[in-house]
């Protein structure tokens, strides 16, 4: 039998519903390779070993009794960002320590109600800020596929704990690519979700008109079989759409003859490692030969979503953060006065990165600069939008690669902020219109590293996304490989 932790979600409930494995099994599984691991890929921030245990147990009984739910005993870890009872909910900053939530964020309550079993907590950039997990207040994460390279970022944590098997799957957040960056660095299959899919609620914000939580996993069933328990109307998220929900495992085997897929030219730009994109166009062929019709497109507005997205996004973050004062919850910092006191456990909380964008986007708000620059960068997200939905009643889905690169070695882009802010120049585009993106891997390069493609659609459109990637991975082996971590 191939080994328990590195099943499919959909094999290991095959396993459990004939009884051939428990919950319990595959949970104690779980937690001896975090045992044995982690300590050398440092994904995870709390092991929630006993939760998981009980949770296991609840199933089994659960399922003895002849119930049965979609992720029944199905162990899965969540980014740090999202909010848990009673667990310790960090973001992956200091200025947050020993804050225990008295809820659950919704897709965290809809994974409980489908029966999953939570490991635990995942390592994460600070308050999302970052393309590394170098940012992190904690620890270093390192990308199972070459310890001295990183996992990505922010959902770091969320894509190394599922590549070296120390979860079935986990949740990350996508604010500018950072589930569908770190899927492609760590070789997983994840989505990005349609604004207003899956509800915010619970989930800590960084720019809150761009925040999405999403699945990562080992292939794209697991992706589908995720997104289909945690998406769907939330009255406690304003920005909630009430949409239905599709059926999305049961559309995965539909035929892709005749989908219309546009390669944007500028997406392949200078400054693409060639083996990305060789393993990209290799990938826009294999649909062609699957029945799909690829043409090459344009965004001629491309070269602006770069600072229209990090104004946006840091005005935003200036704004949220400027509740952690040290007052309600979190660290505190004594000072001689309420001011002193906000200015020292703010000094203290924040990292150098997180301080940097909130400076950025107070700038950006003030009086004198709002106009010039948060208001054009509004201007310019309209216009973006609008060329995506031109570009959406010619083509059904655009491929992409994820980055310009593979995963980068630690320290490379830590002291060149721009360097490190253009890994996302490739994803930022799908958060800045709202719309959804699959990222599915392709290739591996000559140091053997994962290589993902991102394939995007229009808002709501995650079912023929699914649809794509699943025919794409039936086609082909890249997604079965895995990392030695004997």
């Amino acid at each position: 039998m191939t080994a328990l932790t590195s099943l499919t979600i959909g094999a290991a409930l095959e396993l459990m519903r004939a009884g051939e494995i428990s919950a319990l099994a595959l949970t104690e599984a779980h937690l001896a390779r975090i045992e044995a691991l982690d300590g050398a890929i440092g994904a995870y921030l709390t092991v929630t070993a006993e939760l998981a245990r009980s949770q296991a147990e609840a199933a089994d009984r659960a399922r003895a009794a002849g119930e049965d739910k979609p992720l029944m005993g199905v162990p899965i870890a969540l980014k740090d960002v999202l909010s848990t009872t009673g667990i310790e909910t960090t973001c992956g900053s200091k200025i947050l320590k020993g804050y225990k939530p008295v809820f659950d964020a919704t897709a965290v309550a809809r994974l409980h109600e489908a029966g999953a079993v939570l490991l635990g907590k995942l390592n994460m950039d600070e308050f999302a800020m970052g393309s590394s997990t170098e940012n992190s207040g904690y620890q270093l994460t390192r990308n199972p596929w070459n310890l001295e390279r990183v996992p990505g970022g922010s959902s770091g944590g969320s894509a190394a704990a599922v590549s070296a098997n120390m979860a079935l799957a986990s949740l990350g957040s996508d604010t500018g690519g950072s589930i569908r960056q770190p899927a492609a660095f760590c070789g997983l299959s994840a989505i990005k979700p349609s604004y207003g899919r899956v509800s915010r609620y619970g989930l800590i914000a960084y720019g809150s008109s761009f925040d999405q939580t999403g699945p990562l996993a080992r292939d794209v069933e697991d992706v589908a079989r995720i997104l289909g328990v945690i998406a769907g109307h939330d009255p406690l998220d304003s920005t909630s759409m009430p949409a239905a929900v599709p059926d999305y495992v049961a559309g995965l085997e539909g035929d892709i003859t005749g989908v219309r897929i546009g390669l944007p030219a500028e997406y392949f730009a200078e400054g693409l490692q060639p083996e990305v994109e060789a393993a990209v166009r290799a990938a826009a062929a294999q649909f062609e030969a699957l029945g799909a019709e690829v043409s090459e497109v344009s965004l001629r507005h491309a070269e602006y979503c770069l600072p229209a997205y990090y104004i946006i996004a840091m005005a935003e973050a200036s704004a949220n953060l400027a509740r952690y004062d040290g007052v309600r919850f979190g660290a505190r910092v004594e000072g001689a006065d309420l001011i002193d006191g906000y200015k020292k456990t703010r000094g203290a909380g924040f990292g150098d990165e997180v301080k940097r964008r909130i400076m950025l986007g107070t700038y950006a708000l003030s009086a004198g600069y709002y106009d010039a620059y948060y208001g054009k960068a509004q201007a310019v997200r309209t216009l973006i939008r609008r060329e995506f939905d031109a570009l959406f009643a010619e083509v059904d889905a655009l491929l992409a690669p994820v980055a310009p690169t593979t995963a980068f070695a630690f320290g490379e882009a830590m002291e060149d902020p721009l360097r490190m802010i253009l890994a996302d120049v490739l994803t930022i585009s799908a958060n800045l219109a709202g719309i959804c993106g699959l990222s599915v891997p392709c290739g591996f390069d000559g140091a053997g590293l994962p290589i993902g493609m991102q394939l995007l659609g229009a808002p709501f459109t995650e079912a023929r996304l699914l649809r794509l990637g699943a025919a794409y991975q039936r086609a082909t082996e890249w997604h079965l490989r895995a990392p030695d971590l004997a």
